[in-house]
């Protein structure tokens, strides 16, 4: 697919890794919808950088994880720019679910984005791509989806459902619509990472290093143009699955 000119929904697509995604997309030529929850005020900073690459940028709040809110995003997405051509489901709440545990909201909470959110936007836009006769949908997941975290259940359950979303899709949107996934490692430290923990943690990966928002949106550039991929996931995490054998 040539990104010029298209038209791209990125969910989360505000701030951190969802923020690059749509930067780089619009570097490239795309028109860009960026969905927020509550970050409206990064949402409008995105979408005036997003302008600087000479394309068209609409902001839309929707919590994914409501139909209704997904359905109303996608029709003034679709009224402001004509179609939707590329789906990015990057949003995702990372928060912690214990278990065993009494209190359940966590858990609903954090799958109804990962699970709900991102099929709720596939089902909304498939129809538009299915007509048009194109389109590209990419799910982010994470290593979680392999090796489970400690106290993250819902987390590791909603990336592990993403994988298995992208190879349904791919199988139900065939030959019309392409679906794969990203699965990056370490790439932004959270804020309040001590320099010893961002360190500690390089450690695992084979390269000794923690990646960067590039790394993730060059494979979201090459899936684009990638005509004869769909279906597949593509781990970015410097051999951090690999490397973790080797701790001990």
């Amino acid at each position: 697919m040539d990104p010029q000119g298209k038209t791209a929904l990125i969910t989360g697509g505000a701030h951190r890794l969802g923020k690059a995604i749509t930067l780089a997309l619009a570097q490239a030529g795309c028109h860009v919808v960026i969905n927020y929850h509550q970050s409206r005020e990064a949402a409008e900073t995105t979408a005036a950088e997003a302008r600087r690459y000479g394309v068209d940028a609409l902001t839309c709040q929707a919590d994914v994880a409501d139909h209704e809110q997904v359905n109303r995003m996608i029709r003034a997405a679709v009224e402001h720019f004509g179609n939707i051509d590329i789906l990015v489901n990057s949003a995702s709440r990372f928060e912690k679910t214990p278990f065993p545990t009494r209190d359940l909201s966590a858990w609903h909470r954090v799958t109804a984005i990962l699970i709900h959110g991102a099929f709720y936007c596939a089902n909304a836009v498939a129809p538009l791509m299915l007509q048009r006769g194109e389109g590209l949908i990419i799910n982010i997941a994470d290593l979680s989806a392999w090796q489970p975290w400690p106290g993250f259940v819902a987390h590791s359950v909603g990336k592990a459902a993403l994988l298995a979303l992208t190879r349904q899709l791919a199988l139900e949107l065939a030959p019309t619509v392409r679906v794969n996934a990203l699965a990056p490692g370490l790439i932004l430290p959270p804020p309040d990472y001590p320099p010893s923990k961002v360190e500690r943690m390089a450690q695992r990966t084979l390269l000794r290093r923690w990646g960067n928002p590039e790394d993730v949106t060059r494979a979201v550039l090459y899936l684009v143009a990638a005509d004869y991929v769909t279906g597949e996931v593509m781990v970015i995490d410097g051999g951090e699955l690999l490397g973790r054998s080797k701790l001990g």
